[in-house]
């Protein structure tokens, strides 16, 4: 038998939390642990952010081409080579890995184990046999695509976002069920790429961000040809020679639907399953493991990131969460994790982001003093580009404080960054009104949105007659 590891801090899972985690502890010169049972990078590199990202810009240069007329410019219906673009997905992800890889991890000090953990006491996990004693755990080990229980789903082929990457043959018609960010952003992308796409969503879709910025995303897809059904209950699936069909139940009844290929984008679960969570003491739910503020667990001597750990699951929040948790593991200091500060972007063409309450949430909350927006059609920049649809939302509270804010539009995810930077910091209308953006920039619609807080203002009397009376003195 091996001799027992006993590192300083031992890592479970080796996604964008876990990596976090080890790489900045393994720079003080930390003994670390990375344990890890599937491909290095987690679902990110692999299966999530990055292929889809890659795939969505090679949908973005297929939209450029179609739209080459509006600038004056002809360059015919673009000819797509589905296979081809795969590999375009695949080389991102290759040229991404090495920075995720064991080689890199082993060279910062990490040692690495390929194997699968289970924990066999408080302090104590077995790695595919390799016994690990640390003083401190992560917990990172991530979420797994959800698979709901309609019948028939289970016994018919169909595709994750684990696995629709690796289809190298265009859908003829795909059927996807869930309209979220994940449902939307591949429905855009195939639709773009040349497949007949149909969404099915049983409630609103993009139904957890704002209505208001989300309908401008809902009617662009439509406007290029997606078929987007919403409160379309799915009853059954079921599976045939020509591909799968899928039943749907509305207001207006029963319905079957054809498709060619079947995507399931309904959510994540939590990888719980097979941590010997119990033999740990640590407490956990379908949600995943039952954190506090200071994301530690039920046993204090472990702590748990990312998706696993039951909050948003993105990439960046699992990165926020691995540099609080340094915090004490390392320097014993204190920490509470914030979440009203955590922004979200859902990739479409136009994008969609978030940051803090949307209004509906604020308003039930409370807080809600004041909306105001902006318009891209009123920007420069946006004219030149002719991208002119959507617009800046902030949520304002007391004193005009940013409580939050949401933009749908061209480049909204980098519009975000600067809206989660005001929330963040608990600035004000007046911070992003004296904001010098350059010109012209589009983020110069979240420092007009500031000012027409002030509008008001400017049609009082009382201020009106200070502005006359102060003139009168030259």
């Amino acid at each position: 038998m091996a001799p027992i590891l006993k590192p300083d801090l031992c890592v479970i899972g080796g996604g964008s939390g876990g990596l976090t985690t080890a790489a900045a502890a393994a720079a003080f010169g930390v003994k670390v642990v990375l344990v890890e049972r599937g491909a290095m990078g987690g679902d990110c590199l692999n299966y999530g952010c990055v292929p889809s990202k890659a795939l969505i810009a090679a949908a973005k240069h297929v939209a450029a081409i179609r739209e080459a007329k509006r600038f004056g410019i002809s360059a015919g219906e673009p000819e797509i080579d589905f296979a081809a673009v795969k590999d375009h997905v695949r080389g991102v992800i290759a040229a991404i890995a090495p920075n995720d890889s064991v080689e890199r991890f082993e060279g910062l000090g990490v040692t690495v184990l390929k194997a699968d953990a289970v924990f066999v006491g408080e302090s104590t996990i077995s790695a595919s046999g390799q016994i690990v004693e640390a003083r401190r755990f992560v917990v990172a080990a991530g979420s797994s695509p959800l698979v709901p229980d309609i019948p028939g789903l289970r016994e018919t082929t169909h595709f994750t976002n684990e696995t629709i990457f690796d289809l190298r043959q265009r859908p003829e018609h795909l059927v996807i069920i869930g309209g979220g960010p994940i449902g939307m952003e591949m429905a855009q992308a195939h639709r773009r790429l040349g497949s007949r796409v149909t969404v099915l969503e049983a409630g609103a879709l993009l139904g957890r961000d704002d209505p208001e910025l989300a309908a401008v995303v809902v009617e662009t897809l439509r406007g290029e040809g997606v078929a987007l059904r919403e409160r379309a209950k799915v009853v059954a699936v079921r599976g045939g020679d020509r591909g799968p069909s899928v039943t749907i139940e509305t207001d207006e009844g029963r319905e079957t639907i054809e498709a060619s290929h079947l995507l399931v984008a309904v959510g994540r679960a939590p990888n719980v399953a097979g941590l010997g969570l119990e033999a740990a003491g640590i407490d956990y739910d379908a949600r995943g493991i039952k954190v506090g503020r200071d994301l530690r667990t039920s046993n204090r001597r472990v702590y748990a990131v990312g998706d696993i750990a039951g909050g948003p699951q993105f990439t960046h929040v699992a990165n926020y969460q691995a540099g609080l948790v340094l915090r004490p593991i390392l320097f014993r200091l204190p920490v509470r994790e914030r979440r009203d500060h955590l922004p979200h972007v859902t990739f479409t063409d136009p994008e969609l982001g978030q940051v803090g309450p949307t209004e509906r949430e604020a308003k039930a909350a409370g807080s809600l003093r004041d909306v105001v927006r902006w318009p891209y059609r009123e920007n420069d920049r946006a004219q030149a580009e002719r991208r002119t649809g959507g617009l800046v939302k902030l949520v304002l509270g007391e004193g005009g404080r940013i409580l939050g804010g949401g933009v749908a539009g061209m480049a909204a995810g980098e519009i975000t960054n600067m809206l989660s930077l005001a929330v963040g910091k608990k600035m004000g209308v007046a911070d992003l009104r004296d904001l010098v953006s350059p010109y012209p920039t589009l983020a110069e619609i979240g420092k007009r949105a500031a000012t027409v807080y002030y509008r008001p203002y400017t049609e009082k009397p009382s201020v009106r007659r200070l502005v006359g009376m102060l003139a009168r003195f030259g």
